[in-house]
């Protein structure tokens, strides 16, 4: 295991993985048991009609009714905290994977080992992918497991693609750390540039319903990919998977292009 960079950075993330593991499956515990009383109070709904239409927009609120499991869930976890959570994951693992190395004065020991800059980073960024989506495998054994506990009936596959597609959404994010990371070496840009751009991204897919002008760019942002078709009510889309993965795929050999140019002795 030690001879493989992308197992021995998840040897020492498992910790870290475990104590994610768990507050993800306490707040969706936490959810699951607030819906009974939300079911039973429409004026929660009619509460989210009376909001601006842009602040509906921006939680998804608009098309959601509160007083069945697949709207509640879309509002209350899938719109923002879902989403919020795994991106900082992927952000801060990103991040780390080689400017926190650089940062930590432990890349050139890693690089003195007989393997090449672009199998470090892939390994890393394959790492990364691998604790992102455990995250989104237990946030969804969560949401079927203890949503049936609490009486809320969620679509089994409409739960595993809305999964699918934020474990992605947050790999975007997570390359683009590990990407700004591989180039400059930084942790702590490698950590500003992703939460920006993701905060400019859920605002635009949020507003464009409402601004017009922001209409053209709403299919660019991330977050028109992860949530534009709504997979927990319709599933899989393959075209919004298509270009997540090309993003993180283009994302990572720009990575890989940086990184091999750059002079770490510098």
């Amino acid at each position: 295991m030690l001879r493989s960079v992308g197992l021995k950075t998840l040897h020492d993330q498992r910790r870290a993985l475990i104590v994610w593991s768990l507050s993800l499956v306490v707040l969706v515990a936490m959810y699951a048991a607030i819906w009974p009383s939300m079911r039973d109070q429409p004026s929660m709904s009619e509460f989210l009609n009376q909001l601006p239409k842009a602040m509906r927009a921006l939680f998804a609120a608009a098309r959601a009714d509160l007083s069945t499991p697949v709207g509640y869930v879309q509002v209350e976890l899938l719109s923002f905290m879902g989403p919020l959570l795994l991106i900082i994951y992927s952000v801060a693992a990103g991040a780390s994977a080689i400017a926190g190395e650089e940062d930590r004065h432990t890349l050139d020991l890693l690089l003195a080992s007989p393997v090449s800059r672009t199998r470090v980073l892939a390994e890393k960024l394959a790492a990364m992918a691998a604790g992102a989506t455990l995250l989104g495998a237990v946030t969804a054994a969560a949401l079927l497991g203890e949503g049936r506990l609490a009486g809320m009936s969620l679509p089994a596959g409409g739960v595993t693609a809305a999964m699918v597609h934020m474990t992605l959404l947050a790999l975007v994010f997570g390359t683009l750390a590990l990407t700004t990371g591989a180039i400059n070496g930084h942790p702590a840009l490698s950590r500003a540039l992703p939460a920006a751009a993701a905060v400019a991204a859920y605002i635009v897919n949020g507003l464009a319903p409402e601004v017009s002008w922001l209409k053209p760019a709403q299919r660019f942002s991330p977050f028109y990919q992860y949530a534009g078709h709504d997979p927990l009510r319709h599933g899989f889309s393959w075209p919004a998977i298509l270009v997540a993965v090309s993003t993180i795929l283009l994302l990572a050999a720009i990575a890989a292009a940086g990184f091999n140019r750059r002079d770490l002795a510098a």
